[in-house]
Protein backbone atom coordinates (compact mmCIF):
# COMPACT_ATOMS: atom_id res chain seq x y z
CA UNK A 1 0.00 0.00 0.00
CA UNK A 2 1.57 3.28 -1.14
CA UNK A 3 1.98 6.18 1.26
CA UNK A 4 4.06 9.32 1.64
CA UNK A 5 6.23 8.26 4.59
CA UNK A 6 9.33 6.02 4.55
CA UNK A 7 8.96 2.45 5.76
CA UNK A 8 8.70 2.51 9.54
CA UNK A 9 8.20 -0.02 12.28
CA UNK A 10 6.20 1.46 15.16
CA UNK A 11 7.02 0.04 18.61
CA UNK A 12 4.63 1.96 20.87
CA UNK A 13 7.04 4.69 22.03
CA UNK A 14 9.80 4.31 19.44
CA UNK A 15 9.82 4.57 15.67
CA UNK A 16 12.54 3.27 13.35
CA UNK A 17 13.22 4.85 9.99
CA UNK A 18 15.39 2.63 7.81
CA UNK A 19 17.44 5.34 6.11
CA UNK A 20 19.66 2.86 4.27
CA UNK A 21 20.08 -0.90 4.50
CA UNK A 22 22.90 -1.58 2.03
CA UNK A 23 26.41 -2.92 2.32
CA UNK A 24 29.42 -0.68 1.72
CA UNK A 25 29.55 -0.87 -2.08
CA UNK A 26 25.91 -1.22 -3.12
CA UNK A 27 25.13 1.43 -5.75
CA UNK A 28 21.37 0.90 -5.38
CA UNK A 29 21.01 0.88 -1.59
CA UNK A 30 22.55 3.50 0.73
CA UNK A 31 24.75 2.54 3.67
CA UNK A 32 23.25 0.64 6.59
CA UNK A 33 21.91 3.42 8.87
CA UNK A 34 18.73 4.01 10.83
CA UNK A 35 16.93 6.70 12.80
CA UNK A 36 15.41 5.95 16.20
CA UNK A 37 12.65 8.34 17.22
CA UNK A 38 11.21 8.39 20.74
CA UNK A 39 9.19 10.98 22.62
CA UNK A 40 12.33 12.83 23.73
CA UNK A 41 15.13 11.76 21.41
CA UNK A 42 16.16 11.33 17.79
CA UNK A 43 19.16 9.01 17.60
CA UNK A 44 21.02 8.20 14.37
CA UNK A 45 22.49 4.70 14.20
CA UNK A 46 25.71 4.97 12.16
CA UNK A 47 26.57 7.57 9.54
CA UNK A 48 28.28 6.16 6.46
CA UNK A 49 29.33 8.14 3.39
CA UNK A 50 25.83 7.98 1.83
CA UNK A 51 23.86 8.44 5.08
CA UNK A 52 23.64 12.27 5.14
CA UNK A 53 21.84 12.35 1.78
CA UNK A 54 19.27 9.85 3.02
CA UNK A 55 18.75 11.73 6.26
CA UNK A 56 18.24 15.02 4.40
CA UNK A 57 15.75 13.34 2.06
CA UNK A 58 13.81 12.24 5.13
CA UNK A 59 14.11 15.51 7.07
CA UNK A 60 16.50 18.38 6.34
CA UNK A 61 16.04 20.18 9.67
CA UNK A 62 19.51 20.99 11.02
CA UNK A 63 18.22 20.53 14.57
CA UNK A 64 16.56 17.15 13.96
CA UNK A 65 19.19 14.94 15.60
CA UNK A 66 19.97 14.78 19.29
CA UNK A 67 22.68 12.13 18.98
CA UNK A 68 24.52 9.76 16.66
CA UNK A 69 25.75 6.29 17.57
CA UNK A 70 28.83 4.99 15.75
CA UNK A 71 29.12 1.19 15.97
CA UNK A 72 32.60 0.85 14.44
CA UNK A 73 35.21 2.68 12.39
CA UNK A 74 34.59 1.51 8.84
CA UNK A 75 33.90 4.16 6.21
CA UNK A 76 30.37 3.03 5.43
CA UNK A 77 29.51 3.59 9.10
CA UNK A 78 31.16 6.90 9.99
CA UNK A 79 32.63 8.70 6.97
CA UNK A 80 29.36 10.63 6.57
CA UNK A 81 29.89 12.57 9.80
CA UNK A 82 31.92 15.46 8.28
CA UNK A 83 29.24 16.32 5.71
CA UNK A 84 26.47 15.94 8.28
CA UNK A 85 28.16 18.09 10.92
CA UNK A 86 29.30 20.84 8.54
CA UNK A 87 25.91 21.18 6.86
CA UNK A 88 24.24 21.50 10.26
CA UNK A 89 26.72 24.29 11.08
CA UNK A 90 26.17 25.97 7.70
CA UNK A 91 22.41 26.00 8.27
CA UNK A 92 22.72 27.60 11.69
CA UNK A 93 22.57 24.80 14.22
CA UNK A 94 23.24 25.89 17.81
CA UNK A 95 21.75 22.85 19.56
CA UNK A 96 24.41 20.52 21.07
CA UNK A 97 24.93 17.11 19.45
CA UNK A 98 26.04 13.97 21.27
CA UNK A 99 28.16 11.29 19.58
CA UNK A 100 28.10 7.91 21.35
CA UNK A 101 30.87 5.47 20.48
CA UNK A 102 33.27 2.87 21.84
CA UNK A 103 36.04 4.01 24.16
CA UNK A 104 38.99 5.19 22.05
CA UNK A 105 36.87 6.11 18.99
CA UNK A 106 36.35 9.81 19.83
CA UNK A 107 39.98 10.72 19.10
CA UNK A 108 39.85 9.01 15.70
CA UNK A 109 36.53 10.65 14.81
CA UNK A 110 38.00 14.07 15.65
CA UNK A 111 41.07 13.33 13.51
CA UNK A 112 38.84 12.31 10.60
CA UNK A 113 36.93 15.61 10.93
CA UNK A 114 40.22 17.49 10.72
CA UNK A 115 41.21 15.66 7.53
CA UNK A 116 37.84 16.42 5.95
CA UNK A 117 37.26 20.03 7.09
CA UNK A 118 40.26 21.41 8.95
CA UNK A 119 39.49 23.55 12.02
CA UNK A 120 35.73 23.61 11.40
CA UNK A 121 34.71 21.72 14.53
CA UNK A 122 37.25 23.50 16.75
CA UNK A 123 36.97 27.08 15.44
CA UNK A 124 33.76 27.58 13.46
CA UNK A 125 31.00 25.41 14.88
CA UNK A 126 28.46 27.34 16.92
CA UNK A 127 27.16 24.16 18.49
CA UNK A 128 28.93 21.85 20.90
CA UNK A 129 29.73 18.21 20.10
CA UNK A 130 29.71 16.04 23.21
CA UNK A 131 31.26 12.58 23.10
CA UNK A 132 30.13 9.69 25.28
CA UNK A 133 32.57 6.77 25.05
CA UNK A 134 31.39 3.37 26.25
CA UNK A 135 32.74 -0.13 26.82
CA UNK A 136 31.11 -3.52 26.25
CA UNK A 137 28.62 -4.32 29.02
CA UNK A 138 28.14 -0.61 29.83
CA UNK A 139 24.67 0.87 30.42
CA UNK A 140 23.89 4.55 29.86
CA UNK A 141 20.80 6.74 29.75
CA UNK A 142 20.28 9.34 27.02
CA UNK A 143 17.10 11.38 27.44
CA UNK A 144 14.32 8.74 27.61
CA UNK A 145 16.45 5.98 26.05
CA UNK A 146 18.41 3.34 27.97
CA UNK A 147 21.36 2.02 25.98
CA UNK A 148 23.35 -1.18 26.57
CA UNK A 149 26.30 -2.52 24.56
CA UNK A 150 28.03 -5.79 23.64
CA UNK A 151 31.02 -6.70 21.53
CA UNK A 152 30.30 -8.25 18.14
CA UNK A 153 32.68 -10.16 15.85
CA UNK A 154 34.00 -8.18 12.88
CA UNK A 155 37.25 -7.18 11.18
CA UNK A 156 37.07 -3.92 13.12
CA UNK A 157 36.06 -3.51 16.77
CA UNK A 158 32.26 -3.25 16.77
CA UNK A 159 29.72 -2.66 19.50
CA UNK A 160 26.14 -3.76 19.09
CA UNK A 161 23.60 -1.62 20.94
CA UNK A 162 20.27 -2.30 22.65
CA UNK A 163 17.88 0.62 23.09
CA UNK A 164 15.12 0.30 25.69
CA UNK A 165 12.19 2.64 26.16
CA UNK A 166 8.94 1.99 28.06
CA UNK A 167 9.37 -1.80 28.06
CA UNK A 168 10.10 -1.87 24.34
CA UNK A 169 13.51 -2.67 22.87
CA UNK A 170 15.40 -2.22 19.61
CA UNK A 171 18.81 -3.76 18.91
CA UNK A 172 21.31 -2.89 16.19
CA UNK A 173 24.32 -5.02 15.31
CA UNK A 174 26.36 -2.54 13.29
CA UNK A 175 28.40 -4.97 11.19
CA UNK A 176 29.47 -8.27 12.58
CA UNK A 177 28.63 -11.81 13.45
CA UNK A 178 26.64 -12.12 16.66
CA UNK A 179 28.45 -13.47 19.72
CA UNK A 180 27.40 -14.92 23.07
CA UNK A 181 27.50 -11.37 24.40
CA UNK A 182 25.33 -9.88 21.66
CA UNK A 183 22.85 -12.75 21.91
CA UNK A 184 22.39 -11.95 25.60
CA UNK A 185 21.92 -8.32 24.61
CA UNK A 186 19.30 -9.18 21.98
CA UNK A 187 17.31 -11.72 24.02
CA UNK A 188 13.58 -11.04 24.12
CA UNK A 189 13.82 -7.79 22.17
CA UNK A 190 11.06 -6.41 19.96
CA UNK A 191 13.26 -5.66 16.93
CA UNK A 192 16.80 -6.68 15.99
CA UNK A 193 18.44 -4.97 13.01
CA UNK A 194 21.09 -7.51 12.04
CA UNK A 195 23.61 -7.32 9.22
CA UNK A 196 23.49 -10.50 7.14
CA UNK A 197 25.97 -10.32 4.28
CA UNK A 198 25.43 -13.79 2.75
CA UNK A 199 22.58 -16.31 2.70
CA UNK A 200 24.04 -19.44 4.31
CA UNK A 201 27.80 -19.19 3.77
CA UNK A 202 30.07 -18.29 6.66
CA UNK A 203 32.48 -15.42 6.09
CA UNK A 204 34.81 -13.86 8.62
CA UNK A 205 33.23 -10.97 10.48
CA UNK A 206 29.74 -11.21 8.99
CA UNK A 207 26.50 -13.01 9.83
CA UNK A 208 24.44 -15.01 7.33
CA UNK A 209 20.70 -14.87 6.87
CA UNK A 210 20.20 -18.52 7.87
CA UNK A 211 22.27 -18.18 11.04
CA UNK A 212 20.60 -14.88 11.98
CA UNK A 213 17.13 -16.43 11.76
CA UNK A 214 18.21 -19.35 13.98
CA UNK A 215 19.70 -16.86 16.44
CA UNK A 216 16.47 -14.84 16.53
CA UNK A 217 14.39 -17.97 17.07
CA UNK A 218 16.41 -19.20 20.05
CA UNK A 219 16.44 -15.76 21.67
CA UNK A 220 12.69 -15.05 21.46
CA UNK A 221 13.12 -12.01 19.22
CA UNK A 222 9.82 -10.72 17.89
CA UNK A 223 11.01 -9.14 14.64
CA UNK A 224 14.29 -9.55 12.71
CA UNK A 225 15.31 -6.97 10.10
CA UNK A 226 17.87 -8.29 7.61
CA UNK A 227 20.26 -5.58 6.39
CA UNK A 228 23.71 -5.14 4.79
CA UNK A 229 22.93 -8.00 2.38
CA UNK A 230 25.46 -8.54 -0.43
CA UNK A 231 24.51 -6.34 -3.38
CA UNK A 232 24.29 -9.30 -5.78
CA UNK A 233 22.30 -11.46 -3.36
CA UNK A 234 19.81 -8.82 -2.22
CA UNK A 235 17.56 -8.83 -5.36
CA UNK A 236 17.04 -12.58 -4.93
CA UNK A 237 16.19 -12.16 -1.25
CA UNK A 238 13.71 -9.37 -2.06
CA UNK A 239 11.92 -11.68 -4.54
CA UNK A 240 11.75 -14.62 -2.15
CA UNK A 241 11.87 -13.31 1.39
CA UNK A 242 13.01 -15.70 4.15
CA UNK A 243 10.43 -16.72 6.71
CA UNK A 244 10.17 -18.26 10.16
CA UNK A 245 7.35 -19.78 12.19
CA UNK A 246 8.63 -18.11 15.36
CA UNK A 247 9.97 -14.73 14.25
CA UNK A 248 8.67 -12.01 11.94
CA UNK A 249 11.30 -11.50 9.20
CA UNK A 250 11.52 -8.25 7.24
CA UNK A 251 13.92 -7.06 4.54
CA UNK A 252 13.48 -3.26 4.71
CA UNK A 253 14.16 -0.96 1.77
CA UNK A 254 15.59 2.53 2.21
CA UNK A 255 12.96 5.29 2.35
CA UNK A 256 10.32 2.85 1.15
CA UNK A 257 6.91 4.33 0.38
CA UNK A 258 4.80 1.55 1.78
CA UNK A 259 3.99 0.23 5.20
CA UNK A 260 4.78 -3.42 5.95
Amino acid sequence: MLETEPLTIIIKYMKIVFLGTGEAFDENNPNNSHLVISKEAKLLLDCGFTTPYQLWRYNDNQNLLDAAYISHLHGDHYFGLPALLVRMWEEGRTKPLTIICKKGFAKKIKEMMEYAYRAFSSNKFEYKINFIEVNPEDHIKFKDLNLSFALGEHSSEVLAVRIDNNNKSICYSGDGMFTEQTERLYKGSDLVIQETYLYDKKTIGHASIVDAIKMAERNDIKCLALTHINRNLRPKIIKKKPSSKKVKIIVPNPLDKYKA
